[in-house]
């Protein structure tokens, strides 16, 4: 059984990820430590478990083996590094650090130390995103030009049962989130389009401000390539009904996923019934296990997370540059950031 702790419980999903540890026939919390000690006390005794107000403590317990970070982001560099030297194991909420120079950081630690991480990139694991990137890796688009991916809710708008909106007030924190809507929600499209056109260039970046709250809640990047091919990534807390959508678009067709009503849609020259019409790709690959199964997995098994890093550490670049981009109002290289 593999003994785990919930480091805070500050992010939107950290019940979500305390359920799967309880759901999960090989793991079991057993400790709580939160930086508001009220809130932490108060999901320790839920769940009938110790809560522990010096992190320090927690952490020198040996019969805890690992732990799920759900603090706020500018925290995550000093709990990944302390939990990584005391020998935990590391889940965590993305991204893995605001900059690239934190991550190198915490991935020094973490390798110092020998233990497993694995950051949630929940929509890498789902059947479309599989199905979509089989398409692109059997060329039925040709060379691809355009990748569009879009993840918005309607968190930031004010309605009467909720005045300033559904979503956490602290979510609207510059110094705890590191940004707001694209580093949030945009996170997702945002290594998706990585996934699919891999890491480019430059970024530029656009952020709105719809409803006047100090970080971005509309907010629009363009990934530019070499080969002059472009990304973008849209993400927003204030629109009421947009779907989530992947659009992939080739010299030989296009492929269109929308979860409003969840098919993968193929167009393209290559193959005969789908060159006058869109016809729905079926039969694609599997889902995998979420992105906490695989990291219990890697822990039973030694094995490392090695492509789920990867592409934390380019989305950490990606957002990066995108803060940067709007803060310079100039478009950003990847090859600029301090190592």
């Amino acid at each position: 059984m593999i003994k785990v702790a919930m480091l805070s419980f500050w992010h939107v999903h950290a019940n979500d990820y305390a359920k799967q540890v309880e759901g999960h026939p090989d793991t079991q919390i057993v400790a709580v430590w939160d930086e508001l000690p009220e809130r932490g006390q108060a999901e320790a005794a839920k769940r009938g478990v110790s809560f522990y107000a010096d992190l320090a403590e927690l952490l020198a317990n040996k019969e805890i083996d690992a732990v799920v970070v759900d603090t706020p982001t500018n925290l995550h560099r000093d709990v990944m590094i302390a939990a990584a030297k005391a020998g935990k194991h590391i889940f965590t909420e993305k991204v893995i650090a605001p900059t690239l120079h934190e991550v190198n950081e915490i991935l020094n630690a973490v390798n110092e130390a020998g233990v497993t991480l694995t950051v949630s990139l929940p929509r890498l694991n789902p059947t479309y995103t599989l199905a979509i990137q089989e398409i692109v890796q059997k060329e039925l688009l040709g060379q691809i030009t355009l990748v569009r991916t879009r993840l918005s809710h309607n968190g930031g708008i004010s309605t009467n049962e909720n005045p300033n909106g559904w979503l956490p007030e602290h979510f609207y924190n510059a110094e705890q989130c590191g940004g707001g809507a694209l580093i949030d929600l945009g996170c997702h499209p945002m290594y998706l389009t990585r996934l699919l056109l891999g890491l480019p260039e430059a970024v530029s970046a656009s952020y709105g401000y719809v409803t006047g709250r100090e970080v971005e809640d509309n907010a629009v990047a363009t990934l530019q390539y070499a080969n002059g091919a472009l990304g973008i990534v849209e993400a927003g807390f204030v629109n009421a009904a947009s779907p989530f959508v992947i659009e992939v678009h080739g010299t030989d067709g296009s492929v269109l996923y929308s979860d409003h009503d969840g098919r993968v849609l193929l167009r393209t020259n290559k193959l005969a019934d789908a060159s006058k019409q869109w016809v729905a790709y079926e039969n694609g690959p599997e889902a995998k296990p979420s992105a906490f199964d695989q990291w219990v997995a890697h822990i039973q098994n030694g094995t490392k997370a090695v492509e789920n890093i990867g592409l934390a550490v380019d989305l950490t670049k990606l957002m990066e540059a995108s803060n940067r981009s709007v803060a310079a109002k100039q478009q950003v290289r990847l090859d600029s950031l301090n190592q």
